[in-house]
């Protein structure tokens, strides 16, 4: 017996007096779970997985026969073990459990377990080394029944310092998060779910990515595949559920070339800046890789995008731009990585740029040349520069109903998607070219001093015109709570230049992109599809890149919302409180829809079904071990949000605001 316990490694799993007799309960002794039972003073062990349909044996009751035999019966399907012996009744060995030394010393009950022998590397374990290789470092997801395999393979890659986990509260949240992410920093991080509902979860914040043309990486798990069909538990069609808007969706099998299967989950994620899904049957996960297995990577497979115009057609293109006089630049978001070349552009046209709204903040408003947001969400400078123009240079803009690009002056067109140019209605020259290199070489191909009209005067006036009107709807007062002009002119003085903001949608967000006024910081935003509760989602996958990405390094993190939606999601600031995240929400609350209410207006139709029963938000963060701050007064908000900001952690700012002073 000596020499035995030298070869065990002796794990306490419980004190002396924890288990009454008659009882089981289980226990965890290393990695394994086992069901502990206390009969007649004595105390034995056995796996806790039942081997009929792996029912936890610990969760079960002893149950005493007429001739004083005592069994434990496992709670799903009542098969019973004999606890001393592991044997079921008949004495079959073929069904029966293997018990586990134990002692009880002085301290508590201790399990004896052979020394653990090496991990054998899995199928999935390959595929997560492929996915750190391509940079894929964050990962958002909930663990569950049906993808343990492939979490415990994750969990290696975060022990190794490769991965950073964050596990979330509802799935929906982890999709908006990696599209956060993907926006942010043009690179995918991945959500994990289960099969069946956290699969179907992910769905709004996958399609807020497509749209808006974010790359991410989803992992779901799924039922065994030898009972794909029949319509097992929790069992979907995935494939067919992610078809429209996964652009790679495949399901990982026990003959797939796995390292191959990741690698191109992975680019296509990247490259097709678009949804990647793949799907893992359970009883895949835990495979054993073929000793040959190794990860692959990047390397070999990822070509320069600095796509170059045709000669022709920027000779074209500069050819219309030496005729105009009153030439303006309109900025997309696909312009986000060019910025620097395009104000060279701008400077050297004496141009004015405007941006649609989902590039705000992509040049600073104080910019001499800057001229704000285009369009329902923009400001009057931006409009009377557009009517005033002869000349729209658009480059990474999508032509959007939202911004209202007029059709009625001469276009040229820029963008590295073919699809995208002249999609809506026909433009003057086309150009399919990266944005960068296209600035790049206009500016080049430019005289050194172009016939054009110095617009920065102009510009100026129409800036002062504006700011003095918004300084005088910043006083107006109802009574029924800040006014957003009041708000977001406190923003703009108090948020950081090198902030990262996530908007979401509804009233609060016009007046974001109207009022407020950036000085560098990077906006996020749900684009296209407009979802409701995407910014605060969003905000902690913009944290997540200022922990792995160096460009965002320390960079403060804000996000704006209403109250309808930061209640989408906000059983989710418990995930920010329990990493830490440097996040200030700032949060809007007129206890209602306001964006519908104002729409059903318009219509004529009766405001309806469009209030909010809400909680105090502030006191909430703070429940949740958070910062939280109200503020019902104009005096109390300069105050607040710098506090907010100051804070090292998760902080929530409401604001009861007017829902009609907008």
């Amino acid at each position: 017996m000596s020499n035995n316990k030298l070869q065990l490694d002796w794990h306490r799993v419980a004190d002396v007096d924890e288990l009454p007799a008659g009882r089981v309960k289980t226990v965890t002794a290393g990695t394994l779970s086992m069901a502990l039972t206390h009969i007649d003073g004595e105390f034995t062990a056995m796996a806790n997985r039942c081997p009929h349909q792996g029912g936890p044996l610990g969760e079960g009751s002893i149950e005493v026969g007429s001739d004083g035999q005592c069994w434990l019966r496992c709670p799903w399907h009542g098969w019973d073990f004999d606890p001393k012996t592991g044997r079921p009744p008949g004495g079959h060995e073929d069904t029966g459990q293997t018990l586990y030394p134990v002692e009880v010393r002085e301290d508590g009950i201790y399990i004896g377990l052979e020394e653990e022998a090496p991990h054998q590397q899995t199928v999935t374990d390959v595929m997560a080394d492929t996915m750190t290789n391509w940079g894929v470092t964050t990962v958002f997801g909930m663990v569950g029944h049906s993808n343990l395999g492939l979490a415990d393979a994750l969990r290696l890659q975060e022990k190794q310092g490769r991965l950073n986990y964050y596990g979330i509260r509802h799935e929906g949240a982890a999709a908006f998060a990696c599209s956060g992410y993907g926006k942010l920093t043009g690179k995918p991080a991945a959500c994990l779910t289960i099969a069946g509902p956290g699969a179907t979860n992910l769905m709004t914040g996958l399609w807020d990515a497509k749209v808006d043309r974010a790359p991410v990486l989803a992992l779901t798990g799924q039922v065994d595949a030898q009972v794909l069909g029949p319509g097992a538990f929790q069992e979907i069609d995935l494939a067919a559920a992610f078809a429209p808007v996964a652009r790679f969706s495949q399901t990982v099998l026990h003959t797939s070339k796995h390292a191959v299967l990741m690698t191109l989950a992975c680019k296509s994620a990247l490259i097709e800046r678009d949804v990647a899904h793949l799907i893992f049957p359970d009883d895949v996960q835990t495979l054993a890789a073929q000793p040959s297995a190794t990860a692959s990577g990047p390397e070999g497979r990822v070509a320069d995008s600095a796509i170059a115009p045709a000669k022709s057609v920027l000779q074209a293109a500069v050819a219309l731009v030496e005729q105009s006089k009153r030439p303006i630049i309109v900025v997309g978001y696909g312009a986000r990585d060019a910025m620097e070349s395009v104000v060279a552009l701008a400077e050297r046209l004496n141009s004015p740029v405007l941006t649609t709204f989902k590039a705000k903040g992509q040049i600073a408003d104080h910019h001499p040349l800057a001229a704000g947001v285009l369009g329902r969400s923009g400001t009057p400078v931006a409009s009377w520069f557009m009517n005033e123009c002869d000349l729209i240079i658009a480059l990474g803009a999508s032509f959007s109903n939202h911004t209202g690009i007029t059709p009625k002056r001469p276009i040229i067109q820029v963008d590295f998607e073919r699809m995208t140019l002249g999609k809506f209605h026909a433009v003057t020259i086309p150009v399919w070219a990266e944005i960068g290199v296209t600035a790049k070489l206009m500016a080049a191909a430019l005289p050194d001093v172009p016939e054009t009209v110095d617009q920065r005067p102009e510009l100026a006036e129409r800036w002062a015109i504006w700011r003095e009107e918004k300084r005088s709807r910043a006083v107006d007062d109802q009574g029924n709570g800040l006014n957003s002009s009041a708000v977001f002119a406190a923003l703009s003085e108090a948020v950081p230049s090198d902030a990262i903001i996530a908007v979401d949608v509804g009233n609060n967000t016009y007046s974001f992109g109207r009022y407020f006024e950036s000085r560098g910081q990077r906006i996020l935003m749900s684009g296209y599809l407009g979802a409701i509760g995407f910014s605060f989602s969003a905000a902690m996958g913009a944290w997540a890149a200022t922990q792995d990405q160096d460009e965002y390094r320390g960079r403060k993190v804000v996000s704006v919302s209403g109250d309808g939606g930061f209640g989408q999601y906000m059983g989710d600031f418990t995930t920010a409180v329990k990493y830490n995240m440097d996040i200030t929400h700032v949060l809007l609350n007129n206890s209602q829809l306001g964006k519908i209410s104002k729409e059903q207006r318009a219509g004529e139709w009766p405001v309806w079904q469009t209030e909010l029963h809400n909680p105090n938000f502030s006191a909430y963060a703070k429940l949740c071990g958070g910062r939280g701050i109200r503020v019902t007064r104009v005096g109390q908000l300069e105050m607040a949000i710098r506090d907010s900001l100051a804070h090292a952690g998760p902080a929530l700012i409401e604001v009861i605001t007017d829902a009609d002073l907008i």
